[in-house]
């Protein structure tokens, strides 16, 4: 990812906190030379002081049969937002855009214990629909197998995590607090988070 030193996160703990709230992200391997991409749910969790990224793929999706020996690159992404020149005090500017994004690089590894891959899907339907446990959880375990083997169930490991916010920390004080205060009282959900994003940022400094 292309990093300018003001847009850096530097706190690992902060890209997780992101990746945590955005946890619908993009898995991105190679086949034969060509990026291949899936957008998936991803649960992210710290264990042993290790980031582990656990997801699973459709057994016919060909990018399953990628993710050994390869480098995977999940991207988490979601707050954006246009910033119109008309913010700024002068005149001399352009268009550009605001965004929040994390890219997490590592090596992924297939679970194969059954009841492994079974804890895995708990977690993951614990993370996203808790209510629903309770219904899973009186499933038939015939109907929870067949439903496992249409599926590879993969952990990812975490060795490379690049997190950018682009927030107009290079702007003016005055064109920082023009941007956050337009962001904050838009009627765009993504705009009014990262207007959130913007004064979370400044108290910080």
């Amino acid at each position: 990812m292309y990093l300018p030193k003001p847009f850096q996160i530097t706190d690992d703990n902060e890209s997780i906190a992101f990746m945590q709230r955005y946890s619908f992200a993009t898995l991105v391997n190679t086949i034969n030379g060509v990026p291949v991409a899936t957008h998936l749910p991803f649960v992210v969790k710290q264990e042993a002081n290790q980031l582990i990224l656990s997801s699973h793929l459709a057994l016919a999706n060909p990018q399953s049969q990628q993710l050994l020996g390869n480098t995977s690159m999940v991207i988490f992404a979601e707050p954006h937002a246009y910033i119109a020149p008309k913010l700024y005090e002068k005149d001399l500017n352009v268009p550009t855009w605001n965004y929040i994004a994390v890219h997490a690089y590592g090596k992924a590894y297939i679970v194969t214990d059954v009841a492994a891959q079974l804890q895995a899907l708990e977690q993951m339907i614990n993370s996203y629909d808790a209510d629903y446990l309770k219904q899973w959880e009186t499933l038939p375990m015939d109907y929870k197998l067949k439903m496992a083997k249409g599926i590879i169930v993969f952990n990812i490991t975490v060795t490379d995590l690049q997190g950018k916010k682009k927030l107009s920390q290079n702007r003016s004080d005055a064109d920082f607090r023009s941007v956050a205060d337009a962001m904050v009282h838009s009627n765009d959900v993504n705009a009014k988070t990262l207007g959130n994003y913007m004064n979370s940022e400044k108290k910080t400094q």
